[in-house]
């Protein structure tokens, strides 16, 4: 009997039905038991965020400064086959509550010595929130076996708009007759990433070892190029507002309020210029840089490999069937 921990943590609820859709093989399966972890901070996060506490969460989100949890359910000596993390991005980085459970000590005993899949629902900008992700699970002894980001049906110019106002009012839309698209991951998209746990399942079944083979040509990433730079400059930008946030004392405290409004308008600004600057810049360059950037690429999509690499394999069609049993 193989068993598997999925630990999650979602304000809107998206990110719970993906990672229950992805284990649903898993979970239909006799001979698999699968527990899950829901991570509860002790402050909830509201969802619809309200504007200032949204944008107040960023200096603790880029430093990885945890929130505290309520005891987790998981006893810190049970043993598992897999753990399953899924997360959100907040501003480049691991939410807040998945950052406080991968900084606990029950997460460390968890996941020493022990395979790992990470498991994505975010806008379109995951890359460096999953190299963070990646350094806490090799901290914590595990050992990173696949990853899959499923990211929102807008795309990167729709997007820009659609999330935004699902996260501050609560509503996926589309709004103003379709001038801002729906915002958040495909239905279908969710509906067919129950392949993964297809996948995982034959690998159990087979006794083979899960290694970073596990999910290759299924389709699991897709790396935007044109959004690496994108993402560097961001980052760099966070780390140094974050640093003048901190000085000034904690989430929530009054001294923060007013740089929050300045610091709102230079995010705008940040995204309106120096995202499609760099888009830009990108592609011209690209021709320069192809080999640069393929290697970038495939940093990036490892351990599962990217979206273009998807083959035709039973697994991605024993899904639109019916799982083994």
């Amino acid at each position: 009997m193989n068993k598997v921990l999925v630990v999650h943590y979602s304000q809107s609820g998206q990110l719970s039905d993906i990672a229950r859709q992805f284990t649903q093989p898993l979970v239909d399966a006799k001979d698999v038991t699968v527990e899950f972890e829901n991570v509860c901070p002790q402050t909830p996060y509201p969802f619809p965020w309200p504007f200032f506490r949204f944008l107040d969460t960023f200096p603790d989100s880029v430093y990885l400064d945890p929130p505290p949890i309520l005891p987790l359910k998981v006893s810190a000596n049970e043993e598992f086959d897999l753990i399953i993390i899924a997360y959100q991005v907040w501003f480049l980085s691991p939410s807040l509550p998945m950052t406080a459970f991968m900084q606990s000590r029950t997460a460390k005993k968890l996941l020493k010595d022990k395979p790992v899949v990470t498991l994505i629902a975010c806008r379109n900008m995951w890359l460096l929130a999953q190299e963070e992700m990646k350094k806490m699970i090799a901290g914590l002894g595990g050992r990173l076996v696949g990853n899959v980001a499923l990211v929102d049906e807008a795309g990167s110019v729709g997007s820009f708009l659609a999330t935004p106002v699902w996260v501050l009012t609560g509503k996926k839309g589309p709004h103003l007759g379709g001038l801002i698209p729906k915002a958040g991951v495909a239905p279908e998209k969710v509906k067919r990433c129950d392949r993964f746990g297809a996948r995982i399942l034959q690998w159990f079944r087979e006794g083979r070892t899960l290694d970073q083979d596990l999910l290759k040509n299924l389709g699991a990433v897709q790396v935007e190029e044109s959004l690496i730079a994108s993402e560097k400059t961001g980052r760099r930008a966070f780390r140094l507002w974050g640093r003048l946030f901190r000085a000034l004392g904690p989430a929530g405290a009054l001294s923060r309020q007013c740089l929050l409004v300045v610091y709102a308008v230079f995010l705008v600004v940040l995204i309106l210029t120096v995202v499609p600057l760099n888009m830009l810049l990108n592609k011209l360059l690209a021709p320069l840089m192809r080999k640069r950037i393929e290697a970038q690429k495939a940093y990036f999509a490892e351990p599962s490999g990217s979206a273009s690499e998807i083959v035709d394999d039973p697994i991605v069609r024993v899904q639109e069937s019916e799982y083994i049993r």
